[in-house]
């Protein structure tokens, strides 16, 4: 027998697509699960806005106070059971992400107002604000303070929840963490009113990085409540600086302190507020950065599934 006898003919590559038809799969259901969340979430909440509460002032005709904690409470609970609903019959598991961790929350709260409160402090003593008046609290507060409640629990389960999560199985966690933050950061620009391009890059930047640090705090912990925790107490501690709040100057008549700018935009952080100033944005940046590498380091970050 000759020597090329004993030598294999080449196989021609064959032509699989298992692998770009998992990919396309893979996108299909994550698309499907967005889709299905989204409308379970958000129809719930309007469904309390458009239905439950319009019922509730014609039938008892309660005063504006009373309807707005309707409101409150209701999409509060609209929204987590939606969520929960979804999760059970789509997803098909329980939705431990829910389960409640008061220490943990209590110490991401805390952790919250230190990460603004120190900044803005700062920025008060550098003479960046200045304090004019201090009004003392006041019982408006109370209405306020479940306003941010209800507003960073809605933000942390469609950002953080929902489509961190929904990503993240189809992605695995980097690049979901970086497309919520972004998703995040894009649904903020409304905040802004005839702002300038520095305005827009600023908000844009501070959010991105607000982002990644609630979506790492729900990568280490796996948790809702921490998330909502440090972005309430974060959101409370802007108000009651007497500062804007995330581009929202209606509130600074509530605050106990009245504030004025005293410095340049891009250390007050202009129309945005503090979250925009390059202190805070320099000490948030520097935060998410430990964050992310303490969960990295402790395994958080998980790879697509297969």
């Amino acid at each position: 027998m000759s020597s090329d006898a004993a030598i294999p003919a080449p196989v021609p590559p064959a032509n699989d697509t298992s692998g770009a038809r998992t990919i396309v799969r893979r996108l299909l259901r994550a698309g499907l699960s967005l889709l299905l969340g989204g409308v379970a979430v958000l129809g719930a909440i309007a469904l309390v806005r458009q239905g439950l509460v319009p019922l509730v002032d014609a039938l008892f005709h309660p005063g504006p106070a009373t309807l707005g904690i309707v409101r409150r409470i209701g999409i509060f609970v609209a929204a987590l059971t939606a969520y929960t609903v979804y999760v059970r019959l789509f997803e098909r598991r329980a939705a431990s992400e829910l389960h409640l961790r008061p220490l943990r929350a209590l110490s991401a709260g805390a952790a919250g107002a230190l990460m603004i409160g120190l900044p803005i402090a700062a920025l008060f003593a550098l003479g960046a604000y200045e304090l004019v008046a201090f009004r003392g609290l006041s019982s408006s507060l109370w209405r306020v303070a479940g306003v941010i409640l209800v507003a960073a629990t809605l933000e942390e389960v469609v950002y953080r929840a929902l489509l961190f999560l929904v990503l993240e199985r189809a992605t695995g966690t980097a690049f979901a963490l970086v497309a919520q933050a972004i998703v995040f950061a894009l649904a903020h620009l409304g905040n802004l009113a005839d702002a300038s391009a520095l305005d827009v890059a600023s908000l844009l930047a501070s959010c991105i990085v607000l982002g990644l640090v609630w979506g790492g705090l729900f990568v280490l912990g796996r948790n809702l409540w921490i998330g909502v925790a440090h972005h309430a107490l974060w959101n409370a501690t802007i108000l009651l600086s007497g500062v804007p709040l995330s581009g929202i100057d209606d509130w600074r008549a509530l605050s106990p302190l009245e504030s004025r700018y005293a410095g340049p935009a891009w250390l007050t952080g202009g129309q945005f507020g503090p979250e925009s100033s390059l202190l805070v944005l320099a000490t948030t940046t520097l935060s998410m950065l430990c964050l992310l590498r303490f969960a990295s380091r402790r395994g958080c970050f998980r790879r697509r599934e297969r």
